[in-house]
C-alpha cells in the first residue's frame, strides 16, 4: 500500500487518508494506483475522505472525486481541518466534518467479521480486515477481505483474501472448491493451481 494513501476501516465505514504534505498530483497517482490494485475490493464501497490539514478548492476537489467514481467508489462524506476544503465539500454535495483523528482500538486493531449464516447466490461480504464464515457461501456469492478468510462450511463461490494487496493472507474451509480463488493479485479457479502458484 502506497504511504501517502491509508485505508482504515471504521464505524462510518471505509476511511481513506490522504498525505497532506505531498503535492496534489503524487497523491492522484498514488490514489489511481492503489485504486487500480484494489479493484475488486473497492467497487461500490461508500468512503469517508480525510485530507487532514489539505485545502482542496473546488476543481481538486472535483478530480479526486472523479478518480474515485471511475474505480467505483463513492465519497460519502470529506474530513478536513480547512474551512475551503469542507466548503468545497458541501458545495459537491457531500457531508462535511473537522478533522478528529481519535480512532477507537477496534479500528486500530481493523477487528475481524463474524458472520454466522449461509451466504447465498448474489451476495457480496465485503471487510477490510478479516473474515469468518460459520456458514456455507454457495456458488454465485462473493467473499472479499483485506485480510484472511475462513470459511467453517462449504466454499462453492468466490472468495478473495488480501483484496488490498497482501500476500501473506490465508483462504481456509472445511470444504474448499470455489468458481474462483484469489489472493492479493494471484488468481485461482482450483485451490490446488493456486497453492502451486504462491509457492
Amino acid at each position: 500500500m502506497s504511504s501517502l494513501i491509508n485505508i482504515k476501516g471504521s464505524r462510518e465505514g471505509l476511511r481513506l487518508q490522504l498525505d497532506e504534505t505531498v503535492a496534489l498530483g503524487e497523491i492522484l497517482e498514488a490514489l489511481k494506483s492503489q485504486l487500480e490494485g484494489g479493484s475488486q475490493f473497492f467497487n461500490g464501497a461508500k468512503v469517508v475522505v480525510d485530507v487532514g490539514e489539505r485545502t482542496l478548492m473546488g476543481e481538486d476537489l472535483a478530480a479526486v472525486l472523479d478518480l474515485m467514481r471511475h474505480h467505483g467508489l463513492q465519497a460519502d462524506a470529506l474530513v478536513s481541518s480547512s474551512r475551503e476544503s469542507r466548503t468545497a465539500a458541501r458545495s459537491a454535495g457531500l457531508a462535511a466534518r473537522p478533522v478528529a483523528r481519535a480512532f477507537s482500538e477496534v479500528e486500530e486493531r481493523q477487528e475481524a467479521s463474524f458472520i454466522q449464516r449461509t451466504i447465498r447466490s448474489g451476495q457480496v461480504v465485503r471487510h477490510q480486515g478479516h473474515i469468518t464464515i460459520l456458514g456455507d457461501v454457495n456458488p454465485g456469492a462473493e467473499i472479499i477481505a483485506g485480510g484472511s478468510i475462513v470459511v467453517w462450511g462449504r466454499v462453492r463461490g468466490t472468495v478473495h483474501a488480501g483484496a488490498l494487496g497482501n500476500r501473506e493472507a490465508v483462504i481456509c474451509a472445511i470444504d474448499l472448491l470455489p468458481t474462483q480463488i484469489r489472493i492479493a493479485d494471484l488468481i485461482a479457479a482450483h485451490p490446488t493451481v493456486l497453492l502451486n502458484v504462491g509457492r
